[in-house]
């Protein structure tokens, strides 16, 4: 955690910014080898990775197309690995107060997997897991003068380079969706059945589809979180998933409106999955 997030994080909003409470305001990998997981992804979904890190944590800044970011990557470190760390990508979500936001998640069943700190000029963070285990962080950015009214857009429901979805499979899809209302004032509205599956629920952050809940499928060893990153054409990047050597796991598959999605797993083991057209 160092303060190359600034270039992305720290432009998303203050009390009064465009990105409420309960935003996702980025995402990050956090993997064994940032050279390789460079490769990866630029080449499946067309980013730009930063080929050495900006600081001296070695935290890389993952570009997109635009010019803006799409959120970042973290070397996972032989102590991190002792303490129970793996591959895996993250998501952050906006608060007013990280130790206040914190506590709730406590008192609610939710833990704590990295203690509150701060960032010198790029905000407050922790890393935390809701009742049933998912981890995630808690943010509360500080905006670089100037920017204070400069959204995150890290999440878009409908672009390519930016997650488009957020996926919860958990063991307790009640709990879970009381859990995230209450702590992040999401609402819960519509759902598809999937059969013996159970139902993949929707979930809204101020009025916006962000994702879904569902029941945790068997081969699943733990309730977690699924990131969903857009692509231009879900085929040309499945394939880059298998030429790249990663494993395409499901899909692709098509869904509601006409796309198509698959969930793949990087070389490294760190699961994600993809949306886009067939083209």
């Amino acid at each position: 955690m160092t303060d190359v997030r600034d270039a992305a994080t720290t432009t998303s909003t203050n009390d009064n910014g465009p990105n409420p409470p309960g935003d996702y305001i980025w995402y990050e990998l956090i993997t064994p080898d940032p050279v390789a997981a460079k490769a990866f992804y630029d080449a499946v979904v067309g980013w730009t990775i930063e080929p050495q890190p900006s600081g001296e944590m070695d935290y890389r800044m993952i570009g997109r197309s635009d010019g803006r970011m799409a959120g970042g990557v973290m070397r996972l470190t032989g102590e991190m690995v002792s303490h129970g760390a793996r591959p895996i990508w993250l998501g952050y979500l906006n608060v007013d107060d990280v130790d206040a936001t914190v506590a709730s998640i406590e008192q609610a069943g939710g833990k704590v997997l990295l203690a509150a700190f701060d960032i010198p000029n790029v905000g407050r963070i922790a890393m935390v897991a809701d009742p049933q285990g998912a981890p995630f962080y808690v943010m509360k950015p500080i905006p670089p003068a100037g920017q204070e009214k400069q959204a995150s857009d890290v999440f878009s429901v409908d672009k390519p380079q930016h997650v488009r979805w957020n996926e919860l499979a958990t063991t307790d899809p009640d709990g879970a969706i009381a859990f995230y209302r209450d702590q992040f004032g999401w609402s819960q509205e519509g759902d598809m059945d999937m059969g013996e599956m159970g139902k993949y629920r929707f979930i809204q952050s101020h009025g916006t589809n962000i994702g879904a809940v569902m029941p945790k499928p068997p081969q699943l060893p733990v309730t977690k979180w699924t990131y969903y990153i857009g692509v231009d054409d879900i085929d040309r990047a499945a394939e880059a998933v298998k030429s790249g050597g990663g494993q395409v796991v499901n899909g692709p598959m098509e869904i509601p409106g006409g796309e198509f999605a698959a969930n793949a797993i990087d070389p490294q083991g760190a699961s994600f999955g993809l949306v886009g057209p067939r083209k």
